[in-house]
């Protein structure tokens, strides 16, 4: 599989857990508020690290670290995400899955074959305006509830999770997405945060206060529901 980054310590993205990031290139969405637009847009012209050297790292920090968080772009695009995981399940690590959720064929292989631990799921809107927040006009959103049906089975750990960005999201978008995945495990809101390398132009960070409107709509749905501190 084709990584073209490794952070080689996070204590956030992998609730509970010191893990490394590996960051796979391309992605089927074209989100205007993408932070990784250089991997979505332009993957051929990045670095690739090879993927003796990454394991030969995760070989040495075994025991440091406890898990690995493969994201993107978009790693369900990638026909050799599951062996990929696989390998990273044999070093002993715990392995979470960052995805957008179109491929729910993908991600229902991977939790059946056993090699991921861990999936955070990005529910970029409400169904109806995902063409607007996901720069796609055609896009089939069956797939992204099909893959918020199968995750709220339970058959592994999860968590939902919206980035949330000014102007582009508003009150009537989390009532919708509230309805959707009533009941589910956990859900966390994070702030956009404006890297220099995002997709689009004007989208802002929202305020305090509307963060915590969203998440009074959400928490009327969901039990589990907070705000993450990106630091």
């Amino acid at each position: 599989m084709v990584i073209h980054g490794i952070q080689k310590l996070t204590l956030v993205d992998y609730p509970g857990h010191p893990a490394s990031i590996l960051f796979s290139g391309n992605c089927n969405f074209r989100c205007p508020f993408c932070q990784n637009s250089p991997l979505v847009l332009y993957s051929d012209e990045e670095p690739v690290l090879d993927n003796d050297e990454i394991f030969s790292f995760l070989k040495k920090r075994k025991g440091m670290l406890e898990g690995v968080v493969v994201t993107g772009g978009e790693p369900t695009i990638n026909r050799d995400l599951v062996p990929f995981l696989s390998s990273l399940k044999d070093l002993g690590y715990l392995v979470k899955l960052d995805t957008n959720g179109y491929r729910p064929d993908v991600l229902r292989q991977a939790v059946e074959k056993g090699v991921v631990d861990y999936v955070a799921m990005d529910i970029k809107t409400s169904l109806d305006e995902y063409p607007k927040l996901c720069g796609v006009e055609n896009i089939d959103t069956s797939r992204i509830k099909e893959s918020i049906d199968y995750l709220m089975t339970g058959v592994v750990d999860y968590e939902f999770r919206t980035t949330v960005v000014e102007p582009l999201h508003h009150e009537e978008n989390f009532k919708k997405i509230g309805q959707i995945t009533k009941g589910c495990r956990r859900y966390f809101l994070q702030s956009f945060v404006e890297s220099g390398n995002i997709l689009g132009k004007n989208c802002f960070p929202p305020s305090s206060g509307q963060l915590q409107n969203y998440l009074e709509i959400l928490s009327s749905y969901i039990e589990n529901v907070s705000i993450r501190d990106r630091g």
